[in-house]
């Protein structure tokens, strides 16, 4: 039996998933914890790594491995490929003014035309004008500039800084993929070409950007090299092949092998709006991202910050579980009796209002009840997804069905209530790491030459339920003040 390894270096966590090859069968899986924050120091990462992997049963007998890891992340090196600063993360705001005076300078409709997306606080070139306005004496360090997954492989193949690492730091050795690359806001996923210029504007035009090294994009089935023995994995087999990795987002797409009329909704930290294309899709608005796929196709892409965690604060509010809530948001009607949840707890990415906050509108003496409270937190994490997927379908990328992801799409009330608020068949996948398995695909891929064809079980499968009193009062509130 040949076994391949995927990694999911999430925001919150490390998952490894080793897997059977030949039938995709999960064999074991290792896990560690990432800190909290929306700032962290790499090396956390490398840690975790290599202890999820020891978790998981080492490496001894795997014959491949790639890396899915959270896009956008800001990781700068100097010249001797140490870390300068820890890493900003998707979640931090912080450079969203940054955002702002870069769509001033470059035009929203010209971001869109050669990159694919139009820039919010998330994607790491806004992250790099902070550090030029926030930080100069860092910023002037700045040899190379990597996405969390780009130096996670670099390391497991055994770069890293001078005097730590058996390879050294030759940046030169980076390597990339275009689904993670596509979200930087210096990349152009249709030519597979970085945009100097504008990662350039970022350093004031400073000649910075121009100079500074950045990862070689490889083809989605190549290989990055091989696993390198260190301390760290001690018993790994020597020639562990080493494939390109992805976005975490794209990740996903290839573990659960979604197809043209698939749409990805997927509940986590974040939430997220997918969908596999042939073509490229550009967004002037900003609101859709013309990101790549794992693939070599397009994945148009639509986020918010609040997922699920606006569940998480309304359970907890009204004391009880997960399920708990799930029962009382199903003993309401649709609607639940005018109450809607704008949820934008943590500000929001789409739409672009980093500095909102969570607005519950519809309150009367009959409207607020238990009930119809936990009712409203489903219907409104879901609804802001819904205005995702119309901003998808909009630019003519087809819909056929829902593919719902995440922890919160086992909750029977959120499978129900999505098939009602999309409009849409809705199958809901076995749980497991899509992101990892990705990943693993992506392994088997860079080892045989072949993207290994691996079936997905659904646990659940929703009709199409549409209950259009929830979308109407939602769209009734969508502009109304929320911070």
């Amino acid at each position: 039996m040949t076994l391949v390894a995927g990694v999911d270096s999430s925001t919150q966590s490390c998952k490894v998933v080793v897997r059977d090859l030949e039938t995709g069968a999960t064999v074991r899986t290792g896990r560690a914890a990432h800190p909290d924050g929306t700032e962290v120091d790499p090396e956390a990462w490398w840690r975790a790594l290599v202890e999820a992997v020891a978790d998981a049963g080492g490496l001894s007998d795997v014959a491949a491995i790639a890396i899915a890891g959270q896009q956008h992340g800001m990781v700068v090196l100097d010249d001797g490929g140490r870390v300068i600063r820890k890493a900003l993360l998707w979640n931090d705001t912080r450079s969203a003014p940054a955002a702002r005076a870069l769509i001033d300078e470059v035009g929203a409709a010209e971001f869109a035309r050669r990159t694919g997306s139009v820039p919010v606080a998330s994607f790491t070139l806004t992250k790099l004008r902070w550090l030029h306005d926030a930080e100069p004496g860092n910023a002037a360090r700045v040899a190379a500039v990597a996405l969390p997954h780009d130096w996670l492989t670099w390391r497991l193949r055994g770069y890293g800084p001078d005097g730590e690492s058996p390879l050294g730091p030759v940046l030169a050795a980076l390597t990339t993929d275009r689904s993670d690359a596509s979200g930087t806001s210096y990349f152009d996923a249709t030519t597979g070409e970085y945009d100097r210029a504008l990662l350039d504007a970022a350093f004031g035009n400073s000649g910075i950007g121009g100079r500074m090294i950045l990862p070689t994009v490889i083809a989605p089935g190549a290989s990055a090299g091989t696993v390198t023995a260190s301390p760290e994995f001690p018993n790994a087999a020597e020639g562990i092949v080493v494939g390109a990795g992805a976005g975490d987002n794209a990740g996903a797409a290839l573990g659960l092998g979604a197809a043209a009329g698939d749409v990805v909704v997927s509940i986590g930290t974040s939430g997220t709006v997918f969908a596999v294309t042939e073509r490229p899709v550009t967004d002037a608005s900003g609101t859709v991202a013309g990101f790549a796929d794992a693939t070599g196709n397009f994945l148009p892409l639509v986020a918010t910050l609040n997922a699920a965690r606006v569940l998480d604060a309304v359970a907890g509010l009204l004391g009880v579980s997960h399920d708990e809530l799930g029962e009382l948001a199903l003993a309401a009607e649709p609607g639940a009796h005018g109450l809607v949840l704008q949820p934008y707890f943590e500000g929001e990415r789409t739409p672009n209002l980093p500095d909102a906050t969570a607005t519950l509108f519809g309150l009367t003496l009959s409207s607020t009840t238990r009930p119809n409270l936990a009712r409203a937190a489903v219907e409104g994490m879901l609804s802001a997804l819904a205005d995702g997927l119309g901003a998808v379908t909009g630019l003519g990328v087809e819909a056929g069905r829902i593919l719902l992801i995440g922890g919160a799409a086992q909750n029977p009330a959120v499978q129900r209530i999505a098939a009602q608020v999309f409009g849409l068949p809705v199958d809901v996948p076995l749980p497991g790491e899509y992101v990892a398995a990705g990943a693993a695909r992506q392994a088997g891929w860079a080892l045989t030459g072949e993207l290994p064809a691996w079936s997905t079980e659904i646990a659940a499968s929703l009709p199409a339920d549409t209950s259009t009193v929830i979308g109407e009062q939602y769209a009734a509130r969508r502009l109304a003040p929320s911070s």
